[in-house]
Parts: structure tokens; C-alpha cells; sequence
């Protein structure tokens, strides 16, 4: 017998602020909703299509993510479909959200105002990253990485 997957990667766009809350135990949890847009066709023409997405995240990871988790923000997500149940009214009720296991931030909101409440993203101060040394004398860290744009050789491994 194989084992079942339940595996979700997500892009898109916050729709609004993450909201952060504490359980009695004083665990964090913070629930937010994304945008992720689709481009179909309809005819002779292109139509965009939109579709919205719960997301749940635990732990310190909400709790370290939540000052830049506002509306517009661009994010990926990895992690779980669930399907909360219950009754009200008489009646069954579900809805599937997605249980975060991490989250990426990809980008700016969709408005870059000058205005904006949310942290930006700091560089290190040592960005400089020398082409010609090796990797194993240099410092190397992701956001140097970016600054890479060429390598003399092949893949050094």
C-alpha cells in the first residue's frame, strides 16, 4: 500500500494584514489569506481569474513573520491542505485551508509607497563579493549570491 501526499506550494499576493493571536497556552497563530492569479482564455480573448486562499501558520514563525506580512505582500507558500468540519445550524459545514509548514518572501507590496508601516528588507553590509577568489575564502551568503552573475568556470563541485 502507498502512502497518500498532501503537499501544497502556493505564490500570491496577501489580500490583507496577517492577523496574529495567541492560544490560552500562549502558542502564536496567525491567519492570513492570499490572492493567486490565473490567466485563461475565453474565446478569443484573455480573462483573469482570481482565487482566494486560507492560510494558517504556527508557532515562532508567526510571530517572526507577522511584521511583514501585509496586504499586497508577495509570498510563497509551503505546506498542507486541512479540512476544518463542523455544525451550525443543523447543518455540516467544512472549509480546507492550507497549514503552513514555511513561507517566503518574494517581493514588495504591490504599492511600494514610501508610507509603509512595514519593515524593509536590510542588506548586510558586506555585500562585496570578489569573482575572482574562491568560495572557500570568501563569505559567502545568499544575498552575495545574487550579486554573482557569472562564473569563470564550470560548477565548482
Amino acid at each position: 500500500m502507498s502512502a497518500d501526499i498532501n503537499h501544497v506550494t502556493i505564490i500570491g499576493r496577501l489580500t490583507r494584514d496577517a492577523e496574529l493571536k495567541y492560544l490560552p497556552s500562549g502558542y502564536a497563530v496567525s491567519k492570513l489569506s492570499i490572492a493567486v492569479n490565473r490567466r485563461k482564455r475565453s474565446g478569443d480573448t484573455w480573462v483573469d481569474e482570481v482565487s482566494y486562499f486560507d492560510i494558517v501558520l504556527w508557532g515562532k514563525s508567526a510571530e517572526a513573520l507577522d511584521p511583514y506580512l501585509k496586504k499586497g505582500t508577495r509570498i510563497a507558500v509551503d505546506g498542507e491542505l486541512r479540512q476544518e468540519r463542523w455544525t451550525q445550524d443543523n447543518q455540516n459545514r467544512s472549509k480546507i485551508e492550507i497549514v503552513a509548514s514555511s513561507i517566503q518572501l518574494l517581493g514588495g507590496s504591490a504599492s511600494n509607497s514610501a508610507g509603509s508601516d512595514a519593515p524593509r528588507e536590510r542588506r548586510p553590509e558586506n555585500t562585496n563579493v570578489n569573482k575572482n577568489s574562491s568560495m572557500s575564502n570568501s563569505s559567502f551568503t545568499p544575498s552575495s549570491y545574487d550579486e554573482m552573475t557569472d562564473f569563470d568556470d564550470d560548477i565548482p563541485f
